[in-house]
């Protein structure tokens, strides 16, 4: 075991393009936002260790392309993955009715046990809301996360009652720009990770493989973050 940390989680954030995805991630690991932000080409990513119940957990995030054509090139990054956050942006519902073919995405390329959270992003912009909140209805039946992240997360963490019978996964809003359930919603993640790897037969440690970037990185595009 890595004497600087118990745990190295490997999370994906997927969705559609211009979701907020890029941003959520620079706001939970580095506390920080931007109006506008560089749109993601192909995949990055970055890392931050956390304390969880005694243990030192080293999450290491990789933010994908939302553009199709990019598809085959984030497909392999399912691979190895323990948790993957499925994000939409509530004022475009374009984004939350795609929420379905990114799970087609994890079904067809991530392990049968992956970890799943789904989030809407950008809940701050009540004004441009397209996907009502009462569509999340706050469901503490079925989830299986721990005791202490119910005692946290109980007020906002609930199910989609559009989907909690079709996909049955956790479901948060979050914004972003003013840091709404953005820590929590990695933490509940990595928990939930946690927990799932203590009932797993011993000697099965959570390290993912280590994906090699090679070459220089690609240009990238200006696109606009929002939220």
């Amino acid at each position: 075991m890595n004497p600087e940390y118990d745990y190295l989680f490997k999370l994906l954030l997927i969705g559609d393009s211009g979701v907020g995805k890029s941003c959520l991630l620079l706001r939970f690991a580095d506390d920080s936002y931007v109006e506008s932000y560089i749109s993601t080409i192909g995949v990055d990513f970055k890392i931050r260790t956390v304390e969880q119940d005694g243990k030192t957990i080293k999450l290491q995030i990789w933010d994908t392309a939302g553009q199709e054509r990019f598809r085959t090139i984030t497909s392999s990054y399912y691979r190895g993955a323990h948790g993957i956050i499925i994000v939409y942006d509530v004022t475009d519902e374009e984004s939350f009715n795609n929420v379905k073919q990114w799970l087609s995405e994890i079904d067809r390329y991530a392990s049968d046990t992956v970890n799943k959270l789904l989030v809407g992003n950008k809940c701050d912009l009540t004004e441009n809301r397209a996907v009502p909140y009462e569509t999340a209805k706050v469901r503490t039946y079925g989830l299986s996360l721990p005791s202490f992240v119910f005692i946290h997360l109980i007020d906002f963490l609930m199910y989609s009652k559009a989907f909690a019978d079709e996909i049955g996964i956790p479901f948060m809003e979050t914004s972003a720009k003013d840091a709404t359930n953005v820590e929590q919603a990695f933490m509940a993640m990595s928990a939930s990770i946690k927990e799932s790897m203590a009932s797993q037969p011993a000697g099965n440690n959570a390290r993912p493989p280590t994906v090699q970037i090679r070459g220089q990185p690609v240009a990238q595009k200006n696109g606009c973050c929002s939220t």
